[in-house]
């Protein structure tokens, strides 16, 4: 296991030791970092509908994950959310982050979420990582 690994065994999204987090798993296919989410009753805001925090946050992890799973440690530096709709607990979505632009230390990103069972945008997110010195 490499450093990278066991730093993010405990990440709330994607950590398989977090035994309350998300234990989402994500995969590159054509450039693009790709995952699934359902979210559950737990994950709510209002009642049966997802909290717009956790929506966030894997959105967050998809992008960063992209990074990740390049072998890079970078760190969130500014994350703007623009959500379309709301999501209701129960219903799966798919994730997708991909790379706008790299230059130097900074790193762009762009992420989507996508309902599966009517393929409407619930939200897309655009954020700036910063490349660990």
């Amino acid at each position: 296991m490499n450093d990278m690994q066991s730093d993010g065994n405990n990440c709330f999204v994607c950590g398989p030791g977090n035994s309350t987090g998300l234990r989402l798993t994500f995969r590159i296919e054509d450039d693009i970092c790709r995952s699934k989410f359902t979210p559950a009753a737990i994950h709510c805001g209002y009642n049966g509908v997802t909290h717009g925090g956790i929506i966030f946050c894997v959105l967050d992890d998809v992008m960063a994950n992209w990074i990740y799973l390049k072998g890079i440690r970078a760190y969130t530096a500014k994350c703007d959310i623009r959500y379309k709709d709301s999501l209701p607990t129960g219903i799966t979505v798919a994730l997708e982050g991909r790379c706008i632009k790299q230059r130097g230390r900074l790193i762009v990103m762009q992420g989507s979420m996508i309902r599966t069972d009517t393929n409407e945008l619930v939200a897309e997110t655009q954020a700036s990582f910063m490349v660990a010195a």
